[in-house]
């Protein structure tokens, strides 16, 4: 089953959650794809090649449309004066999930970051009809970010197969405290992902393997409202 990665924010590390996953999918050879439906702030920014970098594959990552301003997509292709067409990019996400083994599709920014005619990201998710997980930052803030999420996903009767609480270093009393609050009020797994060495391609891999479990790759769908999974880690 495909999925979709969403974030609380921008910069919470959906990219680093995707590429391992994408990578560790296609270690137990399953052609899996990540979907990048808009990029902007690129270049420098570019999520799809970053996965491509992590997995060493240039099949293992598309990117839709990349805009140059670093902007919430709809913004930026009005400051750029470029045309970007909600319908399109539905369809072609809706392209590559159906001629891929396993599609994980990145998100931009949070949920409702708009995306284009008037659609936010949060419409994307639920147009696409996939199961979504979600990544959040650890530390405080992070409860309500994360159940206010989880809330809208739920409203579009999304399901969601838990959560992973990146750059998990349990160093405060939030952080130590935050896997189980959220799966207590949730009713979601939770795992957390500790800081990882992006420079090393396989060092994001093999993080990803060994601390999120394998429901989260999209392979069953777990997690849902009510009823979620057990913690992760």
């Amino acid at each position: 089953m495909s999925l979709f990665v969403v974030g609380t924010d921008t910069g919470v590390g959906k990219t680093v959650v995707t590429a391992g996953l994408t990578g560790w999918l296609r270690r137990d050879g399953i052609d899996a794809v990540a979907v990048k439906p808009c990029q902007t702030g690129y270049p420098p920014d570019d999520d799809a090649g970053e996965v491509q970098r992590v997995t060493g594959s240039e099949e293992a990552a598309v990117c839709l449309r990349r805009l140059e301003p670093a902007l919430a997509p709809a913004v930026a292709a009005r400051e750029a004066d470029a045309g970007l067409s909600y319908e399109d990019i539905l369809e072609g996400c809706r392209e590559r999930i159906e001629a891929s083994e396993r599609a994980l599709v990145e998100g931009i920014g949070g949920l409702r970051v708009p995306l284009a005619d008037g659609r936010d990201v949060v419409d994307l998710v639920a147009d696409l009809g996939l199961p979504a997980l979600v990544v959040a930052r650890s530390g405080l803030g992070t409860l309500n970010h994360t159940a206010l999420t989880v809330e809208a996903l739920r409203r579009r009767s999304v399901p969601v197969l838990g959560v992973v609480l990146n750059e998990y270093e349990g160093a405060t009393t939030a952080e130590r405290t935050n896997p189980d609050v959220i799966e207590r009020e949730n009713d979601l797994a939770v795992a957390t992902l500790p800081p990882v060495d992006v420079a090393d391609p396989d060092a994001v891999v093999d993080a990803v393997a060994e601390h999120l479990p394998d429901d989260f790759r999209g392979k069953e769908q777990g997690g849902t409202s009510p009823g979620g999974g057990s913690r992760g880690v």
